[in-house]
């Protein structure tokens, strides 16, 4: 079905930079880099999909009964996207908030040019069919260089970011909320707010490779649809499936860095020791052993990391590994639609939780807390979870990003906005220079 090539790099980065420029000319791009980042459960350095030759783009409605039909039919790798909102397919649970982004709820396509990156050497891969056009399209990638690192400028200095919940607002909503915890209604929900410019015009690749630069995630995600774009900087793997293992590693608990050794090994010690975001954490924990128990053999289900702290350029992050084993005959569609949405970015228990956020948020999260990955033909995937990113829809010339915090009965109003400032500072740097 795909004809397979060797291409031995000189530089790595220099030939990820080139094909990143090259990847513009088509309409379905997803582009998947680790930055080299030190981690367990990697496959890849970095993944590119372009050029659908079948897709699927669905709403939620019977979402994941149509994904499943079509990556069995397929067979073959399938790249794309679930956005939040297919939580309205798992549970009677519906999304009417303001969208500026207008993401289909589900994309996934056939790609007819992969490239994988290993060390130096890269993989390609291209459907029967188009295998005569690799060494034309090589040369072109080579003369793509220049593209997209110039000299990193939007086309647009001026963006005005505006705040969809204004500070006093947002004060009211977290009061809301915890006055939910108290009442035992949930223990912890995922609260988000959205930043947003309209009449905005960016240039999605460089607005990407500042993003990139800025924070050198091990879940970096550059995706595009027709004329809507992902550009992302997670740190956070959502789920992955590895022969009979599913791997899932949710982060709760942040700390910001700092540019003193001393003081940077202090803020990372305190978030080692903080109870409240240890809580938040393990609480995630046990919903996720309970969501992978669903397909899991019995038994098989485990804790391999707790609250283990993992360093990136922008900040601290409480990390923690559950793995599960699952039967031969298991789907893997079944897998993902039995943990979806994940637990970092609902809360406990799941389905309230997401009534009480629906309630709360101002606008639908579309894909900002969805998942972009892939499926193997042989039924594996990994999948990150779409946090630090920016979204873009180029039409529209709307331009977003969306942060948010875990809110506990321990959580402080106050100290929750600050996180989430923390976490919004690299999107706003990145769109307001």
């Amino acid at each position: 079905m795909r004809t397979t090539f060797f291409h031995k790099t000189k530089s790595s980065k220099v030939f990820k930079n080139q094909l990143l420029a090259w990847a513009q000319q088509f309409e379905d791009v997803v582009w998947l880099d680790s930055n080299n980042y030190e981690q367990n459960y990697s496959n890849y350095d970095a993944v590119m999909a372009v050029d659908a030759f079948t897709s699927i783009k669905t709403d939620f409605y019977n979402g994941f009964e149509k994904l499943k039909e079509y990556q069995t039919l397929v067979n073959d790798w399938v790249f794309g996207y679930l956005t939040y909102d297919l939580k309205n397919d798992v549970e009677a649970l519906s999304s009417n908030k303001f969208d500026g982004l207008e993401f289909p709820d589900l994309y996934f396509f056939q790609p007819k040019k992969l490239f994988f990156f290993k060390d130096s050497h890269v993989e390609i891969q291209y459907l029967k069919g188009v295998e005569d056009e690799w060494e034309d399209d090589l040369k072109n990638i080579r003369h793509c260089e220049n593209k997209g690192r110039g000299n990193l400028q939007n086309e647009s200095n001026n963006i005005k970011i505006k705040l969809r919940i204004h500070k006093d607002e947002y004060f009211e909503k977290i009061n809301n909320m915890l006055a939910h915890i108290h009442r035992g209604d949930i223990y912890e929900a995922n609260f988000c707010q959205e930043f947003y410019a309209e009449d905005t015009v960016i240039n999605p690749l460089e607005t990407y490779n500042k993003l990139n630069a800025i924070s050198n995630p091990p879940f970096a995600t550059f995706l595009k649809c027709n004329d809507k774009y992902l550009l992302s900087a997670s740190p956070e793997r959502y789920l992955k499936k590895d022969g009979g293992t599913v791997i899932s590693q949710p982060i709760k608990g942040t700390a910001k860095r700092s540019d003193d050794f001393e003081e940077d090994n202090l803020l990372k010690n305190d978030l080692l020791k903080d109870e409240k975001e240890r809580s938040e954490n393990i609480m995630i924990v046990d919903l996720v052993r309970n969501d992978l128990s669903k397909t899991a053999i019995k038994g098989s289900v485990e804790v391999e990391e707790l609250c283990k702290i993992y360093t990136f350029d922008q900040v601290h992050q409480m990390i923690s590994t559950v793995t599960s084993k699952i039967e031969k005959t298991t789907h893997p569609v079944d897998v993902i639609k039995s943990t979806f949405p994940m637990g970092s970015m609902t809360g406990a228990p799941k389905i309230s939780a997401m009534k009480i956020i629906e309630d709360l948020e101002e606008t639908k999260r579309g894909l900002y807390s969805g998942a972009v990955g892939y499926f193997s033909p042989i039924g594996d995937f990994d999948f990150n979870v779409v946090i630090r990113s920016i979204l873009y829809n180029e039409t529209k010339k709307y331009v977003s990003y969306s942060v948010g915090g875990a809110i506990t009965s321990k959580s402080n109003p106050l100290q929750e906005y600050e996180e989430c400032l923390v976490k919004a500072k690299a999107m706003r740097t990145v769109l307001e220079h």
